[in-house]
């Protein structure tokens, strides 16, 4: 009970003290997977302060129901389903991927497997941005959302199609933003110098060498060439063909009112930032609760030992079955308890110690006393449960972001990573056993925990607060940098440095010409009074 009240007593205080605004109706356009767990504890907190909140979802979402008592749902039925609703593509894009790191592909066969991730990424983009259309074209609907009189637009841009509808119904915008089209989110808003900001898709530390910073460059290029010529297009031609040649795709996606960065510099590498990015890392974190009787009976059974929690997220179902048989094989030879969170085919060697569930409680397994570990993919929502509670990680990372993301950790001495291709019993005992038995994990992590914690305002606060911000003021222009329109010899000084180059040769030649002038004088003088 002092728990609950410890968290929600502040809340209640700035809550009841700070500005707010009374009966503001919010337009939301989510993203599936862990992006709507966020996304839903953020529009919760908005309900409880009273506000109208309405989430546009597609027929086929899996994750985001039609009806909750906390907001209302606009359901857009799409020509096809987007991939990411299906629960199956992810299985298939990790298995490839094993398959290629394993040395189980030629060259071609990688080329051809890069080729189709490009043309998948292509076609997620180009069924989500039929949504704009599916809206535009249905003039019942928009009208009547015209009639609700919306004060603000919150998104997840990693699907960006509600910022053109926001455009069209010329509404602010705040976005929920880790991940944008381009990759992480400030390398579309800051300044973001790749001498030490790694960039999305590589994992390195912000103390690179010289071929780090090589293979940064190379990875930074190649995803503006990804994001100008494989997504944005598809936006580009809906933008062409609804508002004409005036209006630039990538203008209106820079130009949000407000970002609502899920980071935090206790885990992220610092970088430039600007005045319209609020930093909410952590927001879904929380005081762990009680557990239920059986998994408050299993986890005392560990004993002096403790247990370790595994989990591997909400996007893959599970793992291929060699792996999960090494992994069963390695919790079967330690003496702590394990909680599995694992929803593929049982492996037929699990220990006695292994508990395996479908779904877990996994906030407040973090935060009970006898967890010794984690071993998670690198997930930003399990990542940062962790740091909450000072549970050091034993990552396992699959997919996307969670190798930069366990890196991080890595380097701050929170974690060590097992390379899911090379997986088997041995190495992966070995990186467990090196966690719970090297003190100096746990409290590294006890350290980031105190870091993260220690704050003025807790960081769902700060994203209620933004969104009440922008919906008083009815946008946020103030912060808001217009560089975005400069054009890019002009943004980089292209034009200024060139410029002075040119006054400085001029004033050279001046220079140089005059010596050589007076150089010219003084001998015609000369030769005169010799004669």
């Amino acid at each position: 009970m002092g728990n609950i009240s410890a968290l929600f007593l502040p809340l209640l205080v700035v809550f009841l003290i700070s500005p707010s605004v009374h009966g503001g109706k919010i337009l939301v356009f989510p993203v599936e997977g862990s992006h709507w767990v966020n996304m839903n504890l953020l529009i919760q907190s908005l309900h409880a302060r009273g506000h109208e909140v309405t989430v546009v979802r597609t027929a086929t979402s899996w994750y985001i129901k039609e009806s909750e008592p906390h907001y209302r749902s606009i359901t857009v039925t799409l020509p096809e389903a987007i991939s990411i609703e299906e629960r199956d593509f992810f299985i298939m894009f990790l298995d490839k991927m094993l398959e290629i790191k394993r040395g189980g592909a030629s060259l071609m066969g990688f080329l051809n497997f890069y080729w189709e991730m490009l043309m998948s990424l292509s076609k997620i983009h180009q069924q989500a941005s039929l949504l704009a259309v599916e809206m535009f074209e249905n003039k019942t609907l928009m009208q009547r959302i015209r009639d609700t009189h919306f004060d603000v637009v919150l998104l997840d841009p990693g699907l960006p199609a509600g910022v053109l509808v926001a455009h069209e119904l010329k509404l602010p915008t705040v976005f929920n933003v880790r991940w944008i089209t381009s990759g992480e989110g400030h390398f579309v808003v800051a300044p973001s110098p790749i001498s030490y900001v790694p960039t999305s898709g590589y994992a390195a530390s912000d103390k690179m060498s010289f071929v780090e910073r090589i293979q940064n460059t190379f990875f930074y290029v190649l995803n503006m060439w990804i994001d100008r010529f494989v997504v944005c297009p598809h936006y580009d031609r809906l933008v062409d063909r609804y508002y004409g040649p005036d209006v630039d795709f990538y203008h209106l996606l820079q130009g949000a009112d407000m970002w609502l960065m899920r980071v935090d510099f206790v885990f992220e590498f610092p970088r430039p930032t600007m005045p319209n990015i609020a930093y909410i890392g952590g927001f879904q974190c929380k005081p762990s609760q009680p557990l239920s009787s059986e998994l408050e009976a299993f986890v005392q059974s560990s004993g002096e030992h403790g247990f370790i929690l595994m989990s591997l997220g909400t996007l893959v179902e599970g793992l291929p079955v060699e792996i999960t048989t090494e992994i069963a094989a390695a919790f079967a030879q330690i003496p702590q308890k394990v909680i599995w969170r694992h929803a593929g085919k049982r492996p037929s060697n699990l220990g006695n110690n292994t508990l395996l569930v479908k779904w877990m409680p996994q906030n407040d397994l973090l935060g009970h006393p006898k967890i010794r570990a984690f071993v998670a993919h690198g997930g930003t929502n399990g990542i940062y449960e962790a740091i909450y509670h000072g549970v050091p990680i034993v990552g396992i990372p699959l997919l996307f972001d969670q190798f930069e993301n366990i890196l991080r950790l890595e380097t701050r001495g929170a974690a060590t990573a097992v390379d899911a291709s090379k997986l088997n019993r041995q190495n992966f005992l070995e990186a467990v056993q090196e966690v719970l038995h090297n003190p100096t994990y746990r409290e590294n992590m006890k350290r980031l925990s105190e870091l993260h914690r220690d704050k003025a305002m807790h960081p769902l606060e700060t994203a209620v607060f933004w969104v009440e911000f922008v919906m008083r003021h009815k946008g946020a222009s103030h912060l808001r940098t217009d560089s975005y329109k400069m054009p890019w010899y002009a943004y980089y000084s292209v034009d200024v440095v060139c410029f002075l180059l040119a006054a400085l040769l001029l004033l050279t030649a001046i220079v140089v010409a005059s010596i050589r002038f007076l150089c010219f004088r003084l001998c015609r003088t000369r030769k005169p009074k010799q004669e």
